[in-house]
């Protein structure tokens, strides 16, 4: 590529701010185009604003100095220009989609109005807009009603229980966060909402959502019962946003489908981040979405060496309360017949470790409370490199590696 190629980001958030800036270093000029009125934020952090521990200022990305504002409503391949809202059109000579994702609605009788907007006092929680509107909304002694809990979910649960709320956290699954933890950590989770003063009640399906005067009231249990709600907090998950490239004959399963060099099945256009598809997986988590801008950016600069082979990602949330509560969890939690299991708890400090080691390769592990080897372990599972025989498993839950 040529110092004076056109690339065009759409999406202006961790991905595409990142890689705008990291062309901006290896000199490649670039033009980043964002739909929202708000800085480019790092939405990792939304829940400490909405939890009050920091402003929006404070969770502002540093982004790129040309930031066009506006809303893509298609690409034309052909002329290689992408279209906006207000008519205007983009010329790129390669086009990257860091488009994100869109949060899952979940198909609850009336959770819509007639004309097809959310009623008062329901709230998504995935854009600055979503975490504003439930600020403003929530207030001390305010019954709210979160639906869904999963990382997103139980984060948005202990921000408006900070905030004075009454929150009850429903959750269709038997455990909070089954992506992520096992049932021990599972229920460590659930002990820490408790003692925050979340009432979470697992197996528990949403069936209907009651309002009154285009306000939310209740929200009604697939067994009749029905909970109390001046918010109700839909956290449902992510789904890709790949409209843009759907409309444009772009190849989408899951997500926008790329290769190893973040290539979509049009040559000239790349995805990454929450909306791209590598290798049959859509990550939906910051570090790929990083990682895969860094790559790109190498790339369009005219790095050939590049290449995205996939991203191991560790997920680590901390709940503040009256002690800190951390964990982290990676790989596969829950063991295999023929794996081998070490696992370590304390119930009076509410501590636990595991890890799970198939063919002398560690392949997953989760940590509650105190988080000290988890560098050395993230590091081993990370290498993917059989494990020294010098000493039992026990040591890769005690020895902290220095960090």
């Amino acid at each position: 590529m040529t110092s004076n190629t056109r690339v065009v980001v759409i999406g202006a958030g961790l991905a595409g701010v990142r890689l705008a800036r990291r062309l901006g270093e290896l000199g490649t000029p670039v033009t980043l185009i964002g739909d929202e009125e708000h800085r480019p934020y790092n939405r990792v952090l939304l829940a400490e604003v909405l939890a009050g521990r920091y402003s929006p200022d404070v969770i502002a990305l540093p982004a790129p100095a040309e930031l066009t504002r506006a809303r893509v409503t298609g690409i034309d391949r052909e002329a290689r220009t992408v279209e906006c809202a207000d008519g205007s059109k983009i010329a790129y000579d390669r086009l990257v989609l860091a488009t994100g994702s869109n949060p899952v609605l979940p198909p609850l009788r009336g959770l819509f109005t007639p004309d097809h907007v959310l009623p008062e006092g329901v709230h998504a929680f995935r854009t600055m807009d979503d975490c504003l509107g439930l600020s403003k909304a929530v207030r001390p002694g305010a019954k709210a009603v979160v639906i869904g809990g999963g990382l997103l979910g139980v984060s948005a649960a202990r921000a408006l229980a900070q905030r004075g709320a009454q929150v009850i956290l429903a959750q269709q699954s038997e455990r909070l966060m089954e992506r992520q933890l096992d049932p021990n950590a599972s229920q460590l989770v659930r002990r820490h909402l408790s003692e925050l003063g979340v009432e979470v009640h697992t197996d528990l399906r949403v069936r209907d959502v009651r309002c009154v005067n285009g306000a939310v009231r209740s929200v009604e249990m697939a067994d009749g019962y029905a909970l109390d709600a001046d918010l109700v907090v839909l956290a449902c998950g992510v789904r890709p946003r790949a409209g843009l490239a759907w409309g444009a004959g772009i190849e989408v399963r899951k997500g926008i489908v790329v290769d190893d060099e973040l290539r979509t099945s049009d040559p000239y256009i790349h995805a990454i981040g929450d909306c791209a598809q590598h290798d049959g997986n859509v990550y939906g988590l910051a570090t790929p979405a990083l990682e895969q801008a860094e790559v790109l950016a190498e790339l369009l600069a005219g790095r050939a060496t590049a290449r995205y082979t996939g991203t191991r990602s560790l997920t680590r949330l901390t709940l503040p309360g009256q002690t800190a509560f951390d964990l982290a969890a990676f790989g596969e939690t829950e063991a295999l017949p023929g794996d081998d299991v070490v696992q370590l708890a304390d119930a009076t400090r509410g501590t636990y470790r595991k890890v799970v080691v198939r063919d002398d390769r560690l392949v997953g592990g989760v940590l509650v409370g105190e988080l000290g080897t988890v560098g050395a372990l993230a590091r081993a599972w990370e290498g993917a490199e059989p494990l020294p025989d010098d000493g039992p498993l026990l040591h890769l839950l005690t020895n902290d590696g220095g960090s």
